[in-house]
């Protein structure tokens, strides 16, 4: 691949709902591009894309694919993005790497979840949002009525640039609305043939192309005086200001077609050439100034010292670590050295590569605002920042969700296990929406992450990339135990052998502490009854009782222990007899003392549109949950609720499921409470043949 100046460049990114159509169009933007000589299909496995067997197997895109091609003499990085929400940190990532957002819709199942959410991601950060309404060709599809759809959600300036000529099975050409020209496509190859605009057309092109050249030229004072004295606005400064107002968010272009035919989409191509921004013409980056600590902006190719952020991160167990790299400003060369500002650590590039799909292709240079990928960095992952030493910018990293969909992971073999932790390190690496998380009081390790088919993934990964086997299971809850009233509880040890015997005595007197309160041992012992040089061995008997448990083998917590009464013997005594006869006390006691379960109770906030508030808060009071609160937050509602974490273990599908897809939720521990007594019995009686076995 040549080499091209920064304003030769375009980066755009495909974004949508699943099975909207951006793996096949990115397969027909590569043919028509000439890259690959037939279009592969999702169902073959074999696009260029979706390349890793996960996504093979599954039939969906799970990464992010960097698509450079050659456009008219320019470079047009594409970059093909998942459709599923378990996989939004890739399209989280891939939004510093491009300059427009290309929202790919099914011509027959319209705006979905998605999409919505790629729409507020695009506000969010500035960017500007065009429309590709795909699978004309198919039967039930309609270009105005999704289009109708697309304006009553998202507002009247999205405007079509193309009308399509034909409709579902005769869908076969484009009218361009800014030239006034029609296109035929009479094969797959999709090379245009132009014609004249079919008669039974003109009419309504006159209409759309109106009323979209109006729309242009309103935000130009002096193009719209010309317009209104009669003058005819067209060529290169319609263009020049459709750029400016597609650039600002006021113009919102739409383009029909059908990938699967290659119907429309070298027309787009041709449109992202003329108008879509290259990365000068991005809205700047917010950078920190690493040596003032000042928050600033800076426009991409503006500056000849390097900085270049990482948006990916991928772990090849043969390369190790790919980081795919936006330039932001002066160039990336082999063979140089750059800080990283994150980690405080100097980084040798070796090779510095353009990646398409799986493949790469080796270059000397990259300038301002292109993509390329570089291996073998030794701390450099996701979000970190690399630049020339005297030019210590850092840039605002991405901000993804915090997962909270978990599940605990279980080694199939002693080797496995040995390996997993490595491999799940490398995991969390390419990953920023996995958490991982030793929890020692059940003696699991558990994986966190955005839904069960997001860890499913990261299961297959293990086994594929780093030959580690494990299945998941659900997450054991962190119960305790405690007590309800105070007793007071004799223990005693006497044996005698022939020999020097075991002799240990005590009384104790146990009594519940406040919620939170733990453990507290007081010493109240007077004449020496027991000795002094004992009483830590009593201490040890029932601290090493309460980390076991009593009811369901569940530490114990929230209780007063007393030592106040007891004897020994001259010779028989010993530390071992008194933690013994501590360890029967406290037991004996805490059965007397009505003991109790409690649980943990979760702090739960859900995001969610307000239609779907009282069918959320419907759920939440079958799962045991206390609305506390409900908060607007725009066109959203935030519902916050205490909720025991055992009815919260597999809440996100169920989440999914009440809101379509449109609903999110954060947790985090808030305190502990009793179980109810049914629910209880349930958890001893589960428990029980474990501790009788530990027991024996």
């Amino acid at each position: 691949m040549k080499q091209y100046t920064t304003e030769d460049l375009r980066n755009i990114g495909l974004f949508g709902h699943g099975s909207s159509g951006k793996t096949t169009l990115s397969e027909a933007i590569l043919y028509s591009a000439k890259v690959i000589d037939r279009m592969g299909k999702v169902e073959n496995g074999n696009t260029v894309s979706d390349y890793e067997p996960e996504e093979v197997k599954r039939g969906i895109s799970l990464n992010l694919s960097l698509l450079p091609i050659e456009w008219k003499g320019k470079k047009i990085n594409i970059i093909d993005t998942p459709g599923y929400a378990d996989f939004i940190g890739e399209v989280i990532s891939a939004f510093l790497a491009v300059d427009s957002v290309v929202l790919v819709i099914d011509a027959i199942s319209g705006i979905q979840v998605q999409h919505e959410k790629i729409w507020g991601m695009s506000q969010e950060n500035n960017l500007p949002t065009a429309f590709v309404i795909n699978k004309l060709d198919r039967e039930n599809s309609d270009f105005f009525e999704i289009l109708k759809v697309i304006q009553e959600r998202f507002g009247n300036k999205v405007l079509p640039v193309f009308i399509p000529i034909g409709k579902e099975a005769n869908f076969q050409g484009v009218v361009d609305l800014l030239n006034k020209k029609a296109y035929l496509y009479p094969d797959d190859k999709g090379e245009p043939k132009e014609i004249e605009i079919p008669s039974e057309l003109t009419s309504s092109i006159e209409k759309w192309r109106q009323n979209l050249i109006e729309s242009i030229i309103e935000s130009d004072e002096e193009l719209l005086q010309r317009y209104l004295e009669g003058e005819e606005i067209e060529g290169e400064e319609i263009i020049k200001t459709l750029k400016k107002t597609f650039i600002d968010r006021e113009i919102f272009p739409v383009f029909g077609v059908s990938s699967l035919k290659n119907i429309g989409v070298s027309k787009f191509l041709d449109a992202v050439v003329e108008f879509f921004p290259n990365p000068k013409e991005r809205k700047p980056i917010k950078v920190e100034d690493i040596k003032t600590g000042e928050e600033k902006e800076i426009n991409i190719g503006n500056n000849k010292q390097t900085l270049a952020f990482v948006f990916k991160t991928s772990a090849d167990p043969f390369v190790g670590r790919l980081n795919y790299l936006r330039i932001l400003s002066g160039n990336l060369r082999p063979d140089s050295n750059l800080f990283n500002v994150n980690k405080e650590t100097q980084e040798k590039i070796a090779q510095v590569y353009y990646q398409r799909g799986k493949n790469q292709e080796q270059t000397i240079e990259v300038v301002a605002g292109d993509l390329c990928v570089v291996s073998k960095l030794k701390e450099t992952s996701t979000n970190d920042t690399l630049a020339d030493k005297d030019f210590l910018l850092k840039v605002k990293p991405l901000e993804f969700p915090e997962p909270v969909f978990s599940v605990s992971v279980i080694p199939k073999s002693r080797a496995d296990e040995d390996r997993m932790s490595s491999a799940l390190s490398r995991i969390v690496e390419e990953d920023p929406t996995i958490r991982i998380q030793r929890n020692f009081e059940t003696n699991e390790t558990l994986i966190y992450g955005l839904g069960d088919s997001h860890l499913e993934v990261v299961v297959e990964r293990m086994q594929r990339k780093f030959g580690v086997n494990v299945t998941l299971g659900t997450p054991q809850v962190a119960y305790r135990e405690t007590i309800r009233t105070s007793v007071k509880a004799e223990g005693k040890v006497k044996k005698q052998t022939g020999g020097r015997g075991q002799y240990g005595h005590v009384w104790l007197e146990l009594e519940p502490l406040p919620r939170g309160g733990g453990f507290e041992f007081v010493d109240k012992i007077v004449g020496g009854v027991v000795p002094k040089n004992y009483i830590p061995a009593v201490e040890k008997g029932i601290r090493e009782t309460m980390e076991k448990g009593i009811l369901a083998g569940y530490p114990i917590v929230d209780v007063k222990v007393t030592l106040f009464d007891g004897s020994y013997h001259e010779v028989d005594s010993s530390d071992m007899a008194f933690k013994v006869a501590a360890a029967k006390a406290f037991k004996k006691g805490f059965i007397e003392a009505k003991p109790v379960l409690l649980e943990p109770i979760m702090l739960v906030e859900v995001t969610a549109p307000d239609s779907y508030t009282g069918d959320i808060i419907s759920d939440l009071n079958g799962r045991r949950g206390k609305v506390l609160q409900i908060d607007s937050m725009g066109k959203l509602q935030v519902i916050k609720a205490l909720v025991p974490l055992a009815e919260m273990l597999r809440y996100s599908s169920t989440l999914k499921s009440i809101t379509q897809g449109r609903g999110s939720y954060t947790m985090k521990f808030s305190h502990y409470e009793e179980v109810p007594a049914k629910i209880q019995e349930e958890i001893i009686a589960k428990a029980k043949p474990k501790l009788e076995e530990e027991e024996e």
